[in-house]
């Protein structure tokens, strides 16, 4: 009986020691996201709390531009950070600047351009460069986001079609705000946004990918803030968005994986 009780007691210590291990090493991880990741991250971040105890605290904005809710804007006021992901080259961007730390960003992600109409509208055709150059051409309003797919549909895409004049009066950025949103309240007829992002939101149809000869993929990136204050709990969110467990989710949300071990 004594042995049981000594055992008992022993077993106790053990499980004690090892819980207040756990969280000891649970860390409050900060994150600042763009919006090309986000329906799949928001899916995945629950697991990762579940698996490491950790917390994940999450900041929304795009990965470039002037909007208050930028990450670049939010960085250079100061707000805490420890992973920022954003699409690859604005990381590049900030990883020059010193906001980074030295190797630690990984690819993710590759995301295509779509291209989205109000539910319940005619979808026009966007098979072929010229079908969509007519389709551009037939509407009276056109939304593209302010970051990496709005950039380049206003500065590249319309100039391929050769209708950068025709588009200047009729197609406008829009800050911050998902241009899926702006599609869904009739205050675009056609909308351009990153698949991923587009998916989200209801009240449109999103008509398919950009054509081939169109196309322009973006690669969304992860990487450890030079501020960071956890940077081994962000790691493991970053590990853990690149490993096979996350890969459902991440095509499930109009993404494709990129492998593991991959670095920008």
């Amino acid at each position: 009986m004594r042995l049981s009780i000594n055992f008992r007691a022993f077993t106790l210590a053990i499980l004690s020691v090892f819980l207040l291990t756990v969280t000891a090493g649970a860390a409050e991880v900060r994150v600042m996201i763009s919006g090309g990741l986000s329906a799949a991250y928001k899916a995945l971040v629950p697991e990762f709390e579940r698996s490491t105890g950790h917390k994940v605290l999450t900041a929304y904005g795009p990965s470039m531009g002037t909007t208050t809710n930028a990450i670049p804007v939010r960085l250079e006021r100061g707000e805490p950070a420890d992973v920022l992901i954003m699409v690859g080259y604005a990381l590049d961007d900030l990883a020059k600047k010193g906001k980074v730390t030295a190797g630690t960003s990984v690819d993710l992600v590759k995301s295509p351009i779509g291209v989205a109409v109000k539910s319940g509208m005619p979808k026009p055709d966007i098979s072929t460069a010229e079908a969509l150059k007519r389709a551009l051409l037939a509407v009276k309003t056109v939304a593209y986001s302010d970051s990496a797919s709005g950039v380049y549909v206003s500065t590249e895409m319309f100039g391929k079609l050769g209708i950068a004049d025709e588009m200047k009066d009729k197609a406008r950025k829009i800050p911050a705000t998902p241009v899926g949103e702006i599609v869904a309240r009739g205050d675009a007829e056609i909308g351009f946004q990153q698949i991923s992002e587009l998916k989200p939101v209801e009240g449109i149809d999103i008509v398919g990918p950009l054509p081939d000869e169109l196309q322009k993929i973006t690669v969304f990136s992860a990487g450890i803030a030079s501020v960071s204050k956890e940077p081994d709990a962000g790691k493991a969110l970053i590990k853990f968005l690149a490993s096979p467990a996350a890969r459902p989710e991440i095509v499930k949300s109009g993404l494709d994986p990129i492998a593991s071990g991959a670095t920008n």
